[in-house]
């Protein structure tokens, strides 16, 4: 049974993901924006504008105040989930980002690029942590272990067929 409808998007929408209180629900789309929805009632909060291509993925932070997004602009883009204001855009990929995770305390973000690289971000400064490297095909997806082993293990889906890049790394303070 279908409850509602969200309507405001004007192309597709490629991404959906719940706020961790489930309050909220944040949508990317190829209109290059990313909707912030009230998931109560339906009511579309805010639009986030800045990316000049699709927005492929979304990804709320684990306590809920800010939102992430990848982009076939190359980057990814950190909001300040209360305001929608752009809190710092993570530059570096050279080709489309597919899919952005946090970490489960929210310390590091990954993002993974059809560039066959998966980024980790540190996600206060906005510091480039870690490139993974090594897929000659494009990163589709990205997602952390929730275990708790310090949150340092990020798993990336790199193309359509079996396979995946998994590394475990030690972040060392600058």
């Amino acid at each position: 049974m279908l409850l509602r409808t969200l309507e405001g998007h004007t192309f597709s929408v490629l991404s959906v993901s719940w706020s961790p209180d489930g309050a909220r629900l944040a949508s990317g789309s190829s209109d290059k924006t990313v909707r912030v929805w009230d998931a109560a009632s339906g009511a579309l909060l805010r639009t986030l504008e800045g990316h000049t291509d699709r927005v492929n993925s979304v990804s709320w932070s684990p306590d809920g105040a800010r939102l992430a997004s990848g982009s076939w602009d190359n980057t990814v883009r950190v909001w300040d989930a209360a305001s929608g204001a752009l809190l710092r855009t993570l530059e570096g990929h050279t080709d489309e980002v597919n899919s952005v995770s946090w970490s489960p305390d929210g310390a590091r973000l990954a993002s993974g690029s059809l560039d066959g690289t998966v980024r980790v971000w540190d996600a206060a400064s906005g510091a480039l942590l870690r490139t993974l490297e090594g897929r000659t095909n494009g990163v589709e997806s990205v997602s952390w272990s929730p275990d708790g082993a310090a949150g340092q293990r990020v798993v990336g889906r790199h193309d359509t067929r079996l396979g995946c890049l998994r590394s475990r790394f030690t972040v060392v303070p600058p």
